[in-house]
């Protein structure tokens, strides 16, 4: 298996994230640093990053509704609490993709590189839906604009529910601003097949079987 996956794999971090620690030189195989990504690796080549020796782990995909102020990462210096200590599990678990810290709502945390690689990189497409409260009721010609990049329902006037395929930074409020509104509250209430359904604010449950098999498959697009 090539080492970058083979990292994935173990939980330490994304593919993408992987490469970039190769790349710095925080990978050994052997003893020896490596940086070369796609050098052939198992369980028997000693492989360790920063030191600390790697190894498969059982993995493990988990939904939290994360409340306002909680940041998206596996650690946090500062003064905010990390989302990952809402989660009651011993693995090596980090957030795919990201909520603001002022956003609420369903995000994933998962011990599977490859996995989180496929749910947030935009060639597959992964849906998120958000729950938006504005400041002021959308007009017909805002709801409008953005009927391209996104799916659009309107269950209230004040109130849109956005469907868009990219994560990209602050992207929905920066989409909302662009046709002259401003957010109130933002919410993801659903990841790809995954709703946030009933899950009280703070809390997290780890996904079942078939809901990760779901997963898997919309995050393959000559599958769907």
């Amino acid at each position: 298996m090539r080492l970058a996956k083979y990292l994935a794999h173990c939980g330490v971090a994304s593919r993408r994230r992987a490469e970039e620690l190769i790349a710095a030189g925080r990978v050994s195989v052997g003893g020896q640093t490596v940086t070369d990504p796609a050098r052939a690796v198992d369980e028997s080549s000693a492989v360790k990053a920063d030191g600390r020796p790697v190894t498969p782990e059982p993995r493990e995909v988990w939904m939290v509704n994360k409340p306002a102020g909680i940041t998206s990462t596996a650690r946090e210096p500062g003064r905010r609490r990390a989302v990952v200590e809402l989660v009651d599990s011993r693995r090596r678990l980090y957030p795919v993709g990201r909520l603001d810290a002022d956003s609420t709502g369903l995000i994933l945390l998962t011990n599977d590189g490859e996995l989180a690689n496929r749910l947030t990189h935009p060639r597959y497409g992964v849906e998120r839906s958000y729950r938006v409260r504005l400041r002021r009721a959308a007009t017909e010609a805002q709801v409008r604009r953005f009927t391209a990049p996104a799916g659009v329902r309107r269950p209230s006037p004040r109130v849109l529910e956005l469907t868009i395929t990219e994560g990209r930074n602050r992207q929905v409020r920066r989409m909302i601003e662009a046709v002259g509104n401003e957010v109130v509250k933002l919410a993801r209430i659903r990841f790809g097949p995954i709703d946030l359904g009933e899950l009280p604010e703070g809390k997290a449950r780890q996904l079942r079987r078939p809901e990760i098999q779901r997963l898997w498959k919309d995050a393959r697009p000559d599958e769907r």
